[in-house]
């Protein structure tokens, strides 16, 4: 109890400085990246050929990391389910460089008056202002700012008061490792730890393992070690923490300082979305799913890219599944993030994501082609703050870049 008492002062749950750096993630990405490529199935075993050598007969694996085989969209399937991206459409934060679009904006205005949901979620396909941004968001993702609602994170708050979780230092760490350390959510620090403890005590984030194969890690009561029927599950909300998390936060303290609407707003997000980013699943937009996405997307439309960096021992998917993982949050720019986030929100899908990283890729295929290292492509590709999302990902699903001679 001294230890947590010496970090929640206040009313406000404001955090000392105590160091923490005995404190490590229980996994970071690299490590379910590990997993996923050691996945495989019995039942399929893809293979190439040389058929320059007539004694081939074994071929070798397939140039993927990831070897179990999903259903996937073809590029023309991705066209018609993002054509409100293409450059017929008016694109809020690409095609108004002069500034704003009023009519843009009166539109918003409606769609906020008018309260329907599949409306606003039409509205994000397109993208949306900042100053609207909060309005529209609640409004697509159904929020519940109710009095109830505040009633609700007044419980949690009150429990992370009256006890401890072994998760809270895993989450102290984690902002201070991630978002607290960041150029442009640092000052953001002490309300994402209040979110994020509130988060590991709400039990109704269980309901999501309904929609996915994971379960919720138990523990044993205390004195009754080993036996089954005293076990509960911990953390309260079945989450473990993985380096990186607070960053799927930190960018949404840009659009609201109410720690009650942020907390709706993330949980609303993570249940719809972002657990599918560190579950194991089929599921079409699982991280699974996605990075094979990312994976045949290069591989069919930028072959030579896809097999220098592979043959020079950088294999693609290592630099993009921190982006795709982290739905971009902590590389890009904010607001070019929440950009991305409209769209995720408006087509309610986290396919966009892989698009987004093979865009990355060819944009900067001149550069990666040059390189012979695999320290080399990383600096290429370690800086993507200053890349225009909108643009890129037209460029990607539009473009004759994809299909070079």
């Amino acid at each position: 109890k001294q230890w947590y008492q010496r970090r929640v002062r206040g009313k406000d749950m404001t955090f000392s400085d105590e160091n923490m750096g005995d404190i490590r993630p229980v996994y970071a990405p690299k490590d379910f990246m590990e997993v996923l490529t050691s996945l495989s199935s019995p039942n399929y075993t893809a293979k190439i050929y040389d058929y320059s050598d007539v004694n081939e007969r074994s071929g070798t694996s397939v140039w993927g990391l990831i070897q179990v085989r999903l259903h996937l969209k073809t590029t023309q399937q991705l066209r018609v389910l993002f054509s409100n991206l293409s450059t017929h459409h008016f694109q809020a934060g690409a095609d108004d460089i002069e500034g704003p679009n009023p009519e843009w904006q009166r539109l918003g205005v409606k769609t906020v008056q008018l309260g329907y949901t599949p409306t606003a979620q039409r509205y994000l396909q397109q993208g949306c202002y900042p100053t609207q941004r909060g309005d529209i968001w609640l409004l697509a993702l159904g929020v519940d700012t109710s009095p109830l609602a505040y009633q609700y994170y007044n419980q949690l708050r009150s429990s992370v008061f009256k006890y401890e979780l072994l998760v809270d230092r895993l989450f102290l760490q984690d902002v201070r490792l991630t978002a607290g350390n960041h150029e442009a959510y640092f000052v953001f620090e002490d309300l994402v730890v209040q979110i994020l403890l509130c988060f590991s005590r709400d039990t109704q984030f269980l309901s999501h393992f309904k929609r996915t194969s994971a379960s919720p890690p138990h523990a044993y009561t205390r004195n009754n070690m080993g036996e089954s029927d005293n076990t509960v599950i911990y953390p309260p909300n079945g989450i473990i923490p993985f380096h990186g998390f607070s960053l799927f936060i930190a960018p949404m303290c840009f659009i609201w300082s109410d720690p009650v609407v942020l907390y709706n707003v993330f949980k609303a997000l993570y249940t719809r979305f972002f657990f599918r980013l560190h579950s194991l699943s089929s599921h079409p937009q699982g991280i699974l799913s996605l990075c094979q996405q990312f994976e045949t997307l290069l591989q069919t439309h930028q072959p030579q890219l896809f097999y220098h960096l592979r043959e020079m021992g950088s294999h693609p998917l290592k630099h993009a599944f921190n982006w795709i993982m982290h739905a971009f949050a902590g590389y890009l720019e904010t607001s070019q993030l929440l950009l991305l986030w409209d769209r995720i929100i408006g087509y309610n899908t986290l396919e966009i994501l892989p698009v987004l990283a093979v865009a990355v890729f060819a944009f900067r295929r001149n550069n990666l082609m040059e390189v012979s290292t695999p320290s080399e492509a990383e600096a290429v590709l370690q800086d993507v703050s200053s890349l225009k999302v909108i643009p890129l990902l037209q460029y990607c699903l539009y473009a004759r870049i994809l299909h070079p001679v």
